[in-house]
């Protein structure tokens, strides 16, 4: 009798502090609103690059992984073992790695998914700013301060997209996305959002839109197509304002024809969505190149060698409002060896009213 008198004890304890964990994780819960200002900060540093007609503009879109998904890592939700897949020092070393890479691109916009700061997992490094050109605006898309699964668990996230240039940001906004979780999974998860900065174009009235967006992975899809939805219905509206835009980033979703080149040989694993490009508007340009892959799956630690066993994806790219003419793109081929995305580097000009 006294065993069982102390082994309810030990239930009722263990579901009390389960209580008091999911109620305190339900109070802290992250809840942006629809439309709120983004962070932006701006430096007296460098000189800041004025946008106009006819010129080239280059744009740069790549997720970091958190500078935590490089050659040595897997990563438990794509039938990887690991929860954090990089110790400080490997951490550090991706970071710089992928500052590198930025450098080199000598690009006009970074359009950068996965930037931590403050979390468990990148040991608390303030990613941005490491990688911060002359001026960027963030918005965090994934805030929690402790991530209960899996075990051991992952712990204090702050993370998000940040956009980061020469170019002056005159506002910049977070729209959230459709959430397709449901309590209790929804307050230890992403909230998906697009960051939209605005920024000048000399002699005009217009602007240049430039949205940076990270959507749903892990949903059964009805995610990625609501958020989808919303992205296009968003950039269209810019674009009848008369302005220019640019959105890129990573849809979590399969370009046209990339299945071709890259064939999903692993669907017991993450399988990616697929673009319905029945939505893309009459006249607008998804840019993006199936030349080389842009992301890796994380069943296991990077291989190029293993063919059988490694999976690629196309689901980084861009799109293009009709007012923008597209010069070039190309997939810059890093190995994976700093994140298990390769960046993806566009050109483009604005179009003066007289080429439209």
């Amino acid at each position: 009798m006294k065993i069982l008198k102390i082994l309810l004890k030990l239930i009722i304890a263990i579901i009390a502090v389960v209580v008091i964990f999911f109620g305190y994780l339900t109070l802290t819960e992250f809840k942006p609103g629809d439309i709120e200002s983004a962070d932006i900060e701006v430096s007296t540093e460098g000189i800041e690059k004025d946008i106009h007609l006819d010129e080239s503009i280059t744009a740069v879109t790549w997720n970091i992984g958190y500078a935590g998904l490089g050659a040595e890592s897997d990563f438990f939700m794509d039938g990887g073992k690991d929860v954090k897949s990089a110790d400080e020092d490997t951490v550090k070393k991706y970071l710089a790695g992928i500052s590198e890479t930025i450098d080199k691109q000598d690009a006009d916009l970074y359009m950068l998914q996965e930037i931590d700061r403050d979390s468990s997992r990148s040991y608390n490094i303030a990613e941005g700013d490491v990688l911060r050109r002359r001026n960027y605006a963030f918005a965090l898309n994934y805030s929690c301060p402790f991530v209960p699964f899996p075990l051991p668990p992952i712990g204090k996230v702050n993370s998000g997209v940040m956009t980061t240039t020469d170019i002056a940001i005159e506002e910049a906004s977070r729209i959230s996305l459709p959430n397709p979780f449901k309590w209790p999974i929804r307050i230890a998860n992403l909230k998906r959002c697009m960051l939209v900065s605005y920024m000048p174009i000399e002699d005009t009235d217009s602007k240049l839109v430039v949205v940076n967006f990270h959507l749903e992975a892990y949903d059964s899809g009805e995610g990625k197509i609501a958020q989808t939805k919303k992205l296009i219905e968003f950039v269209e509206k810019e674009y009848k304002k008369g302005n220019y835009v640019i959105a890129g980033g990573d849809w979590n979703q399969t370009f046209p024809g990339s299945l071709d080149v890259y064939p999903n040989n692993h669907k017991d694993l993450w399988e990616v969505g697929l673009i319905d490009t029945s939505r893309i508007p009459k006249g607008w340009n998804l840019v993006y190149d199936v030349n080389t892959p842009t992301c890796r799956l994380l069943n296991q630690p990077y291989d190029s060698v293993d063919k059988e066993n490694t999976q690629y994806y196309v689901i980084d790219g861009f799109l293009c409002s009709p007012n923008v003419n597209i010069e070039n793109v190309k997939t810059i081929d890093e190995g994976f060896e700093n994140s298990d995305h390769n960046p993806v580097r566009m050109q483009v000009r604005l179009l003066s009213a007289k080429e439209q």
